[in-house]
């Protein structure tokens, strides 16, 4: 957990991409919700972040800088998706094995249960699929696309494509931003509505704003969210400059 500093802007509404409306800040700095007491007071033993070191707030450092180049932006975000992901792997049931390596000896270890997939969040969350992929080769991955009303700032869904045996499956929900939580809980209820138990859905963040997080533990209790950063200000321009349309 790393007590970065944020001297930017913040949206009202999820960053479903390029349609944002930015509110003005002070520019001032603005300190990352650190405290592990206070994390699990206020959102619950599943709410987890990724475990801080010098490496995480560098990557966390590019990504928020205004003057960080697309191609850099792109290479630091992958590195921090990754770091996501592989942790979000971590949150997986797995069960005992027995192995025989080659020289005749027996070892004892884990393997994961069979039966996972991701499910990315258009268009933001498809910046995290690659990542997956790197991690589990032939893993599915499905798509939600949710659009938020421009006046209203109401998140619905409009699109949504699963494995056919999605209910029987571990989920990653994959959405990088988290300004409010409103789409990550129209994309979690889809889940749902598809037979998906709360229990079995990890939801694989990168930037979380404390509003964002206790809306959607709130409404998923027993939803496991993993993030990289619990942040007041979310870099909403992530969508925009990882696919160059910014």
């Amino acid at each position: 957990m790393c007590a970065s500093q944020e001297n930017s802007s913040n949206s009202n509404s999820e960053s479903n991409d390029a349609n944002e409306n930015s509110v003005s800040r002070p520019n001032s700095p603005i300190p990352a919700i650190t405290s592990a007491e206070e994390i699990l007071e206020n959102y619950g033993a599943n709410f987890k972040i990724l475990e801080c070191n010098s490496q995480v707030a560098e990557l966390l450092t590019i990504i928020r800088d205004k003057n960080t180049t697309r191609s850099d932006f792109k290479f630091y975000a992958d590195r921090l998706i990754r770091l996501v992901i592989e942790e979000s792997l971590n949150q997986l049931p797995y069960s005992d094995c027995s192995v025989e390596t080659p020289t005749g000896a027996i070892y004892e270890g884990l393997k994961y249960r069979s039966g996972n997939c991701g499910v990315s969040i258009i268009r933001s969350g498809e910046a995290m699929e690659q990542g997956l992929r790197d991690c589990c080769r032939s893993i599915r991955i499905g798509k939600i696309l949710v659009e938020s009303d421009s006046d209203t700032h109401v998140a619905r869904v409009v699109y949504a494509r699963f494995p056919d045996d999605i209910a029987r499956r571990q989920v990653l929900l994959m959405y990088p931003i988290m300004s409010t939580g409103n789409t990550a809980v129209n994309a979690v209820n889809v889940l749902k509505e598809h037979g998906v138990p709360e229990s079995s859905i990890i939801l694989s963040n990168l930037f979380c704003t404390p509003i964002a997080a206790k809306t959607v533990v709130t409404a998923f209790p027993k939803l496991k969210i993993l993030t990289s950063e619990l942040h007041p200000v979310a870099p909403n321009h992530f969508g925009q400059k990882y696919f160059g349309t910014d």
